[in-house]
Formats: C-alpha cells, sequence, structure tokens
C-alpha cells in the first residue's frame, strides 16, 4: 500500500463540516463517517433479526469508498452535490469518474480500484444494484441521513432557528423514507440503540494525544473508523483468500475496538505500562466498567458478538465449542480460515492501531506542531519493528519506514 494512499485518507480528519454554523466542537468528516458506519451497524442488526439478508462486505466497502468521494469533493457543499445529482444526472456521472481519476495513481491494487469503480457506477445509477445490495445500500443510507441528523441536533443549541430551520426539514425529510426500519424507529424514539449511540458518541469528544497540541486532531471515534479503514487494506495487503467472517471480525474488530474508552476514557501508552501489571490492571477494570455501563444497553441479538469484537482485541483468535482460542497467523490461515471458526486477526488490527498512531504523530511533526510526547510517541513506534518484522503477512518494517522517508 502506497503511504501516498494512507495520507490522502489521513485527510479525512482535516475536512471540517457545518463550517458556515456555530461549532461548539471539531465536527470533521473522519468523525462523521465513524458515526454513521457505527449506526449502519446497529440498524443492519436489527434487519438480520428481521430476516433481511445484509451484505456486510458491501457496506465495509462502501464506507472507505464513500470516504474517498468525500475528500475528493469536499469543496462542493453536500447540498450542491445533490443538486447536480437531481438535475445534471449526466454530470453528476461525469464528476464522479473524475473523483475515480484522482485515485488511479494511489491505488496500486486493481482489484480494490475495480471495487471502487463498480460502487461509483451503482450510486450514480448507471449500474444496477444486487438484492443483497439494495437492502444493503438502504441501510447505509439511513445511517447516513441519521448520523447527519445527530449532528444537526448538537449544534442546534448554539445556532438561532433561523439558521437551522430549512436544514432541518431536509434532514427530516430525508428520514422519512427509512422509517419502516426498525433500527432506525428505535433511534428516533430514543430507545435502548440511542443509549447506546450516545455513549459511542462520547468517543467523538475524547482527544488522542490529549497531553500535546498536535495539527489534525483526531478524536477517539475517527481514529476507531480510521483503523477499521486500515485494516481492511492491510487484509488485501497479507495475501490471504481470507473467509467472508473472517474480513467481516477483522474490520468490526478494528472500528469496536476502543469502544471501552467510551467509559473509562483514553488512557495513553506511557500511563498504561507505568508498571509491570497495570496493563493488565487497567484491562481487568475495563471489562468491569463495560458490563456495568454499555453490555445493559446492547441487544441481545449482537452484544456477544460486541464483546467478542472488544475482549483481547488484538490477539488473533477463533472460537470453538463456545470458547475463544487465541492462535498463531499461520494456524488462522491453515486450519481456521473458515467461517465456522469465527476467526480474526487481532494482530492485524494491532497493527492498523500502531500505524494510525504512527500518522497521527508524524502528519503533526511535519506540519511543524511538534512535541517531545509526539517525537518519544514516533521514535518508539518505529523502534518496534526492526527489519524482517512481519505481522500477519504484512512487512511491518518497510510500511512503517515508509511513512517518515523524506
Amino acid at each position: 500500500m502506497k503511504k501516498e494512499f494512507a495520507l490522502k485518507i489521513f485527510e479525512g480528519f482535516s475536512i471540517e463540516r457545518w463550517n458556515d454554523m456555530i461549532r461548539p466542537f471539531d465536527l470533521v468528516q473522519m468523525d462523521k463517517d465513524a458515526e454513521r458506519l457505527f449506526v449502519a451497524y446497529i440498524i443492519g442488526k436489527y434487519e438480520e433479526q428481521n430476516g433481511v439478508k445484509i451484505d456486510w462486505e458491501w457496506m465495509m466497502y462502501a464506507s472507505v469508498f464513500e470516504l474517498l468521494r468525500k475528500i475528493a469533493l469536499c469543496d462542493i457543499k453536500s447540498p450542491v452535490q445533490r443538486l447536480i445529482r437531481e438535475e445534471y444526472p449526466a454530470e453528476y456521472i461525469r464528476l464522479n469518474e473524475w473523483v475515480l481519476e484522482q485515485y488511479r495513481h494511489l491505488i496500486d491494487d486493481t482489484d480494490l480500484f475495480s471495487k471502487f469503480t463498480l460502487y461509483i457506477g451503482k450510486t450514480c445509477g448507471s449500474i444496477p444494484f444486487g438484492p443483497h445490495q439494495q437492502a444493503t445500500s438502504r441501510v447505509f443510507r439511513a445511517a447516513h441521513k441519521y448520523s447527519t441528523l445527530r449532528e444537526l441536533e448538537m449544534i442546534s443549541p448554539v445556532n438561532e432557528s433561523e439558521r437551522l430551520e430549512r436544514i432541518r426539514k431536509e434532514v427530516n425529510a430525508d428520514i422519512q423514507e427509512f422509517l419502516d426500519l426498525r433500527g432506525m424507529q428505535m433511534l428516533l424514539t430514543k430507545q435502548k440503540p440511542y443509549e447506546f449511540l450516545l455513549r459511542i458518541e462520547q468517543l467523538r469528544f475524547q482527544t488522542r494525544w490529549n497531553q500535546t497540541p498536535r495539527v489534525p486532531g483526531t478524536s477517539v471515534l475517527g481514529h476507531c473508523f480510521f483503523v477499521a479503514v486500515m485494516t481492511l487494506l492491510f487484509t488485501r495487503e497479507a495475501g490471504m483468500n481470507m473467509c467472508q467472517r473472517r474480513l467481516y471480525n477483522d474490520f468490526f474488530s478494528a472500528l469496536f475496538h476502543d469502544l471501552p474508552e467510551s467509559v473509562t476514557r483514553d488512557i495513553i501508552s506511557p500511563v498504561k505500562q507505568a508498571t509491570d501489571d497495570l496493563p493488565a490492571v487497567v484491562k481487568n477494570i475495563e471489562d468491569q466498567i463495560v458490563a456495568k455501563e454499555l453490555v445493559p444497553l446492547m441487544e441481545d441479538f449482537y452484544r456477544d458478538e460486541v464483546l467478542f469484537f472488544t475482549s483481547d482485541e488484538f490477539e488473533n483468535r477463533i472460537v470453538v465449542d463456545g470458547s475463544v482460542m487465541h492462535v498463531s497467523f499461520e494456524e488462522l490461515n491453515k486450519r481456521f480460515n473458515k467461517d465456522e471458526f469465527n476467526p480474526v486477526d487481532g494482530k492485524l488490527v494491532r497493527l492498523a492501531d500502531h500505524y494510525a498512531a504512527l500518522l497521527e504523530a508524524d502528519s503533526s511533526i511535519r506540519h511543524g506542531i511538534t512535541s517531545k510526547h509526539l517525537r518519544d510517541g514516533r521514535d518508539n513506534l518505529l523502534k518496534r519493528f526492526t527489519p524482517g518484522s512481519v505481522v500477519n503477512g504484512i512487512d511491518a518494517y518497510s510500511l512503517f519506514s515508509a511513512i517518515v522517508e523524506e
């Protein structure tokens, strides 16, 4: 994977939203896309309970491709893009073809670029959706509208109603299309999933590297989504033909990996390592608080899955006869690369987590906003991976050293 491609995705942390309104906190594109995906997960799980087939792999890639499209078109406001689509459909298709061209030199993975091209074609209306993708796309669009509504609700207290009235009417009108979705009904009427989402949203207000100034600033929520995107790209780089469940588990384990911090807050790595036993103590306390404050907010049809995502989140693991077992990468590939074993590449998620941290530190240093914390953090991350270091099929040394090369 090209360093330039990762840095282009990282630009999602710098794209500001609602920048013609009074904003009580930073609203950036990466956070919006992260919340949309969490909402899509919740609504999608309700749909599965109702017997609807959800194409999760399509949704995973859709979340990446929508971010790429937004990064390319960030200078065109969403209402303007919408008018172009509705009133000038041919021009909208050409605009999205232009988007593809912006990434052609950044994406060496021809299959990934092909998926991107198909996605653009389907969402522009020039290529039809398959039956399962229609239902999944609808869940994804519902999550997009609801996450926009949540942002509107967050900025409403500090903006005069006259500023927001037209936007509120448009968003509410858009949501009408999705009122038959059970998950949407539960969110709009502020039932249990709404309370769960409120906890997830707390990650949006928690700043990473909180002890030092940094550009761009990143929230824990946006970081989770960025790690999920990197994990998906790393699964492709690993060169393995992973089973569907493994791809799904890797991506959503990455998305949920910092969920416990919604109730414990982010404890920076140096503090976690202050004593030999502290990491285990912190993890035990996290598990207790999650069981007390988060588990009761989850529906029983996805609760165990989320806990599987967040427990031993950085270990390669499988499930056999209801018991979680840690396994090596070689065992994952040779014996357990089947849906029935519920495999997950936890070490790949950890690699993506460290990669995100390296980009966060190095990007700020290159912008001229630096500190001892950032320099030490960058150096320590680079020291983790010596020449020849391979993590779940990824040449970690080459991947990390490329970031700091001039």
